[in-house]
């Protein structure tokens, strides 16, 4: 195949054309659509992942990357020592775990009550940590809520409420419920409501005093690769103890998400597929006005595999150009939305104030190799429908 003649045609044909310029207005459309198609794909993917990373981020500190948890057997001090034996560069923050209600004049709310050690929770939970960093030696009854539940009770730091609890305690002749003043010392924020109104955490000491139990709910773990270290814990600790990831808790929530993006990344890969088909039918418009041209150049010698060449490789350069400006701006986008407050949240809904944007490489990649297939494939029909021209039928009267 000869390449200079190849690229020669190219070049010709890549310049405007009077006499039939729909065919490289249709050209340009093509190349906006794709080039638009690719920074749209790429910009909502950032934006997708960055949301799926905030709210994983939140999701794992409250819910923990790995816990083990009482089941057929209770999890007691020497289940914590087992642990720190076989595994002594996690991270670990025992907790009983209550449900309660708080009383602060005539508000009534209920909460999800952890008792946990102040100094080993902070290791492994930032947004707690946050909160109790002012907190040097924690009294036994101190208590930290959520901003929501803080904000609702109208009280200020160290100000005790009324706490009364689930469990029942034998009182005379009957039974009553558990009730204790306790002291609130501060307030953390995760900034999902859900979380902050709805969980409350209390020296553990004090908790195991009030209910009158020496075993724990369970162990948080932090350990640097949950998904593969989880599967070691399973098989060192005792049967009956239970076991589950931070991903294993919120399954259907990540699911969904997992599926909202793909849709999404379908979606919009349609504009691309659309934008394609004027690439089609832009080569197909020039075939039928560079028909006799065609005829001539393969009478004089020019293969068949050189004329596919040239209307293939005449919509890649269309297509790929579009895929490579669309792939900049799309980044620029990207960077633009990540340096400046663009566009501001509703913090009280999404958790963050600011957008979060992260693309991932492998995103990218899979945008640019699905757009550069859909190029291909918008590509080769035409050049293949060229490569057709019947000489004699085309040339019989010229």
């Amino acid at each position: 195949m000869n390449k200079k003649f190849v690229n020669f045609v190219i070049s010709k044909y890549l310049r405007f054309d009077k006499k039939h310029p729909f065919i490289y207005i249709s050209f340009i459309l093509a190349f906006l659509g794709i080039l638009t198609g690719v920074a749209t794909l790429i910009i909502a993917m950032g934006i997708m992942n960055g949301m799926d990373r905030e709210f994983e981020k939140k999701l794992k500190v409250m819910n923990y990357p790995i816990t083990v948890y009482s089941s057929l057997v209770n999890v007691d001090e020497n289940t914590l020592t087992f642990l720190k034996k076989h595994f002594p560069n996690y991270k670990y923050s025992p907790y009983i775990e209550t449900s309660a209600v708080i009383q602060s004049g005539n508000n009534l709310n209920g909460v999800l009550l952890y008792g946990v050690d102040f100094k080993k929770e902070s290791k492994i939970n930032y947004i707690f940590a946050d909160a109790v960093k002012n907190i040097k030696k924690p009294g036994l009854f101190d208590t930290v809520l959520g901003e929501r539940l803080f904000n609702s009770l109208g009280i200020a730091k160290n100000e005790k409420v009324i706490m009364i609890f689930s469990k029942l305690s034998p009182m005379g002749f009957g039974i009553a419920p558990l009730i204790k003043k306790v002291k609130v010392v501060s307030f953390f924020k995760s900034g999902l409501i859900a979380y902050d109104k709805g969980i409350a955490y209390m020296n553990i000491k004090g908790l195991k005093r009030i209910l009158h139990q020496n075993y724990y709910s369970g162990i948080h773990i932090w350990t640097p690769n949950p998904f593969k270290d989880i599967e070691k814990i399973k098989k060192t600790v005792p049967p009956g103890v239970g076991v589950i990831g931070w991903w294993q808790q919120n399954g259907n929530f990540f699911a969904a998400l997992k599926m909202e993006k793909r849709a999404l990344f379908l979606v919009l890969m349609l504009i691309i597929i659309v934008a394609s088909l004027n690439i089609i039918s832009s080569l197909l418009m020039m075939i039928m006005s560079k028909r006799k041209e065609i005829a001539l150049m393969m009478s004089l010698g020019a293969s068949k595999k050189e004329i596919k060449a040239i209307f293939l490789k005449l919509g890649m350069i269309i297509g790929v150009l579009a895929i490579f400006t669309g792939s900049a701006l799309g980044l620029l986008g990207i960077w633009i939305l990540k340096n400046f407050d663009i566009i501001k949240l509703p913090a009280d809904v999404y958790g963050v104030s600011r957008l979060p944007v992260e693309l991932s490489v492998t995103d990218f990649v899979l945008i640019n190799i699905g757009a550069f297939i859909i190029v291909l494939l918008s590509s080769i029909y035409p050049a293949i429908k060229a490569a057709k021209t019947d000489i004699l039928e085309t040339l019989r009267y010229e």
